[in-house]
């Protein structure tokens, strides 16, 4: 998963045509089955910060290399300690308007496809039937040896157990980062002691693609005869950034698929867009989902 620096960016060609729910409405009338995108966006209702402001500039801290990660026993051991403080708030999570409202889109027979980019899995809480995690899911945790699954919550108990140094009454809860990150402090970092797997003692990671990584070529396969089946494409919450997601908009404006999005500020695809509707998806949508009710 490799972000794209915004200065790369050429903002001369970008003049998006913009437009209202009412021209959702018309879009996903003249075309019902629709390829959707969702990012962190959709997201921030629920309590999850995003990676990126309105220009598509980097917010908060580097985020961990998968290279690093794998090599570097202290940055396992960041990790662990920074997804400590911030699993619960992804766990406990509930989906907001924005998924609840695409859940009806979606039982209205307009979504054939939803593919996301967030590893929080609020979509499926929703009651979303056809979902992707293309950067894979925070609830779960994956054996680097053997390939054995664990349950994230069962890995966070043992963090409990194993860390009664912390102090809970010592966590700031403004200090939450997207995708189960958060900052604290290095001295809890320095004595943290970090979980192995129970079936080979082998390294655990969370089952999600860390920067640096890549998604499978099975999974892209799949949801590029997946895109093509469907009539366009709708982007919501999301400026596009990581290559891993904007390649399908990519391949959607080479193959002249329209492509209409939901999303506050600069995305990489504004100058491949039919539409876009400069607002936050979560009344923009339940807007939409009245609408198609209503007909």
């Amino acid at each position: 998963m490799q972000p794209l620096s915004i200065h790369r960016l050429n903002r001369s060609v970008i003049n998006e045509p913009l437009g209202t729910v009412g021209d959702l409405l018309k879009f996903l009338q003249r075309h019902p089955r629709l390829f959707v995108i969702t990012g962190a966006g959709i997201s921030r209702a629920s309590g999850i910060p995003t990676y990126r402001d309105e220009i598509g500039s980097w917010q908060g801290s580097t985020p961990i290399q998968h290279k690093d990660f794998i090599r570097d026993s202290d940055v396992r051991r960041r990790y662990w300690a920074r997804s400590f403080h911030g699993w619960p708030n992804v766990g406990n999570a509930s989906p907001n308007q924005a998924h609840r409202a695409l859940v009806k889109i979606e039982q209205a027979g307009h979504v054939s496809t939803l593919v996301t980019q967030n590893i929080d899995r609020l979509h499926q809480k929703a009651g979303h039937r056809k979902v992707v995690d293309l950067h894979g899911r925070l609830d779960q945790v994956l054996c680097m040896d053997c390939g054995a699954i664990s349950e994230r919550e069962e890995i966070q108990q043992w963090l409990w157990q194993h860390n009664p140094q912390v102090d809970v009454r010592d966590w700031q809860h403004d200090l939450f980062a997207p995708d189960g990150d958060a900052e604290v402090d290095m001295d809890l970092v320095d004595q943290f002691r970090i979980p192995s797997c129970r079936r080979c003692d082998g390294m655990l990671k969370p089952n999600v693609v860390f920067y640096g990584s890549s998604v499978s070529k099975e999974v892209v396969s799949y949801l590029m005869e997946k895109m093509t089946r469907a009539d366009a494409v709708l982007v919501v919450g999301t400026s596009l950034m990581v290559y891993s997601s904007f390649r399908f908009c990519k391949l959607a404006s080479e193959l002249a698929m329209p492509i209409a999005c939901i999303n506050r500020g600069l995305t990489r695809a504004d100058a491949m867009l039919r539409l876009k509707v400069d607002a936050d998806c979560g009344p923009t949508l339940s807007a939409l989902a009245s609408l198609l009710g209503s007909d």
